[in-house]
């Protein structure tokens, strides 16, 4: 359980670039990346992000999913994963939305 919490906008466009940030509250953040895996599933890390702030991280500048990943974006499988000390593995997640 967690009182922290996520919000941002992340684009995909068609030529599969990727950009985007999130913002996250009442947790001291070790670590971003959007992995590959369905909800309830967990899955690889494919993209770290950047810490740009105390509580901000963004998709670092010319990053692009590949066909694969691609894919697994339009089918709902990729999501942003939020790592902390106490939370090692993931305080929180948000599945990426087409």
């Amino acid at each position: 359980q967690t009182t922290a919490s996520g919000s941002g906008t992340i684009t995909v466009e068609d030529d599969k670039s990727i950009k985007g940030k999130i913002t996250t509250s009442n947790i001291k953040a070790t670590g971003a990346h959007i992995h590959e895996a369905p909800i309830g599933k967990n899955g690889p890390d494919i993209i770290t992000l950047n810490k740009t702030s105390d509580d901000e991280w963004s998709v670092p500048s010319g990053a692009k999913l590949t066909d694969a990943q691609f894919d697994a974006y339009k089918a709902g499988g990729l999501y942003i994963n939020v790592h902390s000390d106490a939370h090692r593995s993931g305080e929180i997640r948000g599945q990426l939305k087409r």
